[in-house]
């Protein structure tokens, strides 16, 4: 059974005769839809490498809701291939084609084919926040501390 939480007008952007598949979702409770590349020839990821790789796709997200690029993680985890500015954002107002940012961190070059699925999307809700400036924050336990502040040195 899929439950539909929003709907998202999607345009395919070549259309043809051998049409892309839809983003869709591989399982019932995943959270994210596979976005597939739309990409005439391959496209040959050197280590290192990044590249935006076009989806053909652009999407209508409704107000009050984001599209976030998301990587994959079997691609990360056989390729070394993930997205790099991990999650992408789809603003609700933007209508151009969804392109993913991939890089190749892995140690060989890979190829890119067209219908490879190589990002997930997932539609979210979005807060926007009104900031109010005070002349001191509230004290809190942790305080200022960042990067690794909150561990013990147990377990690292």
């Amino acid at each position: 059974m899929t439950v539909v939480g929003v709907a998202v007008d999607v345009v395919r952007l070549r259309p043809g005769p051998d049409p892309l598949p839809l983003p869709r979702y591989m399982t019932n409770s995943a959270a994210g839809m596979d976005l597939f590349a739309d990409v005439p020839a391959d496209v040959l990821l050197g280590p290192g490498e990044r590249r935006l790789v076009p989806t053909g796709l652009a999407l209508a997200i409704p107000a009050g809701f984001e599209g976030q690029v998301r990587p994959r993680s079997g691609l990360a985890q056989r390729d070394g291939v993930t997205v790099l500015n991990a999650p992408g954002t789809i603003d609700a107002d933007y209508r151009g084609e969804v392109q993913v940012l991939l890089v190749n961190l892995g140690t060989a070059p890979v190829a890119v084919r067209r219908g490879d699925r190589i990002a997930q999307l997932v539609i979210a809700p979005v807060v926007r926040a009104g900031l109010r400036e005070v002349a001191a924050l509230a004290p809190s336990a942790r305080g200022a501390g960042g990067f690794g502040s909150t561990g013990t040195g147990e377990g690292r």
